[in-house]
């Protein structure tokens, strides 16, 4: 953690690569996904049971993300077709070793474009009410809160947040 008044240096040679969703690193990284929810909450949707092809072009992407003097991907996420005009944004995930470092706005930020390019106009995410960290990305990046759009949703755990992906 940060001490108060000292800003962490901005990552700007973050390099985001689209993978296949079952690819080694994106499979690692929603991995500790899932640990980190399930620590977090005590349950947590199992990510390897998602059809890689849930995640596929023209329908889906899913990106990765690399930076310099590291030899492992550092962050992910992805974004799939719901309805026509809407993505729902997914398995956003940081390492921890590199929070802070705007890899988490630089992937979403690369989605929602990748997203507008197929004409999609809003995304839909979800994220739990104890991830302080993705409930101010996202408020940053002008998402907002919606009714649950996943049946069986605790109100008290999960939150619902959704973004006009205008141009």
């Amino acid at each position: 953690m940060t001490p108060t008044g000292l800003a962490r240096p901005v990552l700007t040679t973050a390099a985001l690569c689209a993978v296949p969703y079952d690819h080694p690193e994106a499979q690692r990284l929603t991995s500790a996904l899932h640990a980190e929810q399930l620590a977090l909450y005590g349950f947590a949707d199992d990510p390897h049971t998602t059809d890689p092809a849930h995640f596929a072009p023209p329908n889906g992407l899913f990106l990765i993300a690399h930076a310099d003097g590291h030899d492992q991907a550092l962050g992910c996420g992805g974004w799939h077709l719901v309805q026509p005009g809407t993505v729902e944004i997914k398995r956003m995930y940081v390492s921890p070793a590199a929070r802070g470092l705007a890899i988490g706005s630089t992937i979403l930020r690369a989605l929602e474009d990748q997203a507008r390019s197929i004409g999609a106009r809003r995304a839909i995410l979800e994220t739990g009410s104890r991830n302080l960290a993705a409930l101010a990305l996202y408020a940053h990046l002008g998402y907002e809160p919606i009714p649950s759009y996943a049946p069986g949703r605790d109100p008290l755990v999960n939150r619902a947040l959704a973004k006009q992906l205008t141009a």
